[in-house]
């Protein structure tokens, strides 16, 4: 498909499973120790991922890692256990603080940052872990760690030449989403757009069948889903950086073959399982909280070390800013 082939596999998909392998009540909260809410939230919304729980719940990471120093799949394994397996209420998850400029250099302690960088820092770190003794891999190899094969999927870019019809593919790994949300008012809409063809400029393209610079148009779509979606709204205006308050709508359950590069064929359905929410005027200061859903099916709002149980028509009713699915 015009897709480079990984020459090794590092963590094979039959070790991902997406159903929780036991069930128990909801995590532990987590203490807020200034300004660490934004930690909070990814913590949770991770620690409730189930193909992830399952994976680092069965030690098979710590159990093979000759990382020395930091490792931040081995934080992750011990926080998961603890959060999910503790009797207290409410913990410190004291080892994710403490390596926090590992995790990534621009955070610094006791100073609000966002929750999605910190996501995607997360992943980072947790993806070079896996890495950590494998310098042998192609760019297609590196990217079947466990980190990948949960969150990861690939776009297709097909640019079509519009005088000669030629059309030119490329390919690119994704571990998330961010959707502009400004003209929208769901996220449905936000989605048909971006698989829309858009016409770029005429200067833009040189069409190698043409040997010319052509009018073209763009269409981007999912060529491979992730067992995970991570859809990020963008909640901060690119131009004047005020925050954009406004409630999208979003389903509980998204079918993803509208928005696949093959549109036919069974309908691809992922189901909500964690939001995270921003509350505040502005998108340098305020609170982050979170909704998951548990193992035992129920949801529950994750509000630092408070844990109380609540109802789908609430997860739905807000102003989301990140938001997972699961397949």
């Amino acid at each position: 498909e015009g897709m480079a082939v990984p020459q090794k596999i590092v963590c094979p998909p039959e070790k991902i499973s997406m159903d929780w392998q036991q069930r128990q009540r909801p995590g532990a909260g987590l203490f807020n120790l200034g300004n660490t809410c934004y930690i909070n939230v990814i913590l949770q919304c991770l620690t409730h991922t189930p193909p992830l729980a399952n994976y680092l719940l069965s030690y098979q990471h710590s159990q093979s890692c000759q990382q020395q120093g930091f490792c931040m799949m081995c934080t992750m394994e011990a926080h998961v256990r603890r959060v999910l397996c503790s009797s207290a209420s409410a913990i410190l998850p004291g080892a994710v603080l403490r390596d926090l400029k590992f995790i990534g250099e621009e955070f610094e302690y006791g100073r609000q940052e966002n929750a999605y960088e910190f996501f995607r820092c997360t992943l980072d770190a947790m993806h070079r872990a896996c890495l950590s003794r494998r310098h042998d891999l192609d760019v297609s190899s590196q990217e079947t760690t466990i980190v990948h094969q949960i969150f990861g999927g690939f776009m297709k870019s097909r640019v079509t030449c519009l005088s000669c019809q030629a059309a030119v593919d490329s390919y690119k790994a994704f571990l998330d989403v961010s959707l502009d949300i400004r003209e929208a008012s769901s996220l449905i809409t936000i989605l048909e757009d971006c698989v829309t063809p858009k016409q770029l400029d005429q200067e833009c393209f040189r069409c190698s069948k043409c040997k010319k610079k052509a009018a073209a148009s763009k269409k981007v779509t999912v060529h491979h889903a992730p067992r995970v979606l991570t859809l990020c709204l963008e909640r901060a205006d690119q131009w004047t950086g005020t925050k954009i308050s406004k409630f999208v709508e979003y389903p509980e359950y998204l079918d993803l073959r509208p928005y696949m590069s093959d549109t036919a064929g069974e309908p691809l359905l992922c189901s909500l399982y964690a939001i995270v929410v921003h509350s505040g005027d502005t998108c340098l200061e305020g609170h982050f909280l979170c909704y998951t859903k548990a193992s035992n099916g129920l949801w529950y709002k994750m509000d630092d070390e408070c844990v109380d149980n609540c109802d789908i028509h609430t997860v739905l009713g807000q102003q989301a800013y990140l938001l997972f699915y699961a397949r």
